[in-house]
């Protein structure tokens, strides 16, 4: 008779063997399972041409009702009186409402003026601005652009006001 030792040296080495089976079993129970419910499914280029068609079906009835839109009268709001007309019918009218038009003149374009530095401490009289050259028309009062004040010399930090210039009599 095998003694005790013997048994469970066949035991242990069985127990692998056991659980390696019942693993692959389980494989192959999940592979059953998946096939039985993805067989059903569509496959093959038969379920994309389905698609395809359902798509260009779908393209073909949008450019339809675009192209419906862009060439036929129709109410957008009756309550309100909102309308659409052909857009080859709009263009005509659009054409022929800037036509009536007459095109109004541009201004000069003027480039911005340099500011000019703060006034010189000898009193000399402000000289007018130079007369507009017959090149360049003046520009109509109202399209003139008011001039921004001049900026004001910055403030010492230590609160003192900053000297004036000294004035002559």
């Amino acid at each position: 008779m095998p003694d005790g030792e013997s048994l469970r040296q066949v035991a242990h080495s069985r127990a692998p063997l056991s659980t390696w089976v019942g693993i692959v079993l389980l494989f192959a129970l999940f592979g059953v399972i998946v096939l039985a419910v993805i067989g059903p499914a569509p496959r093959g280029s038969s379920y994309e041409e389905t698609r395809a068609k359902k798509r260009m079906e779908n393209l073909k009835t949008v450019r339809d009702e675009a192209a419906k839109a862009l060439t036929t009268y129709g109410w957008i709001d009756k309550n309100k009186g909102i309308a659409h007309i052909p857009i080859d019918r709009a263009m005509e009218l659009t054409v022929a409402e800037l036509a009536q038009k007459k095109p109004a003149p541009a201004g000069p374009i003027a480039a911005a003026e340099a500011q000019t530095p703060a006034a010189p401490a000898s009193p000399t009289p402000a000289s007018p601005a130079p007369p507009s050259s017959p090149a360049q028309p003046a520009a109509s009062p109202s399209t003139r652009v008011p001039a921004s004040p001049s900026p004001q010399p910055p403030q010492s930090s230590s609160g003192s006001p900053s000297p004036e210039p000294a004035k002559t009599p």
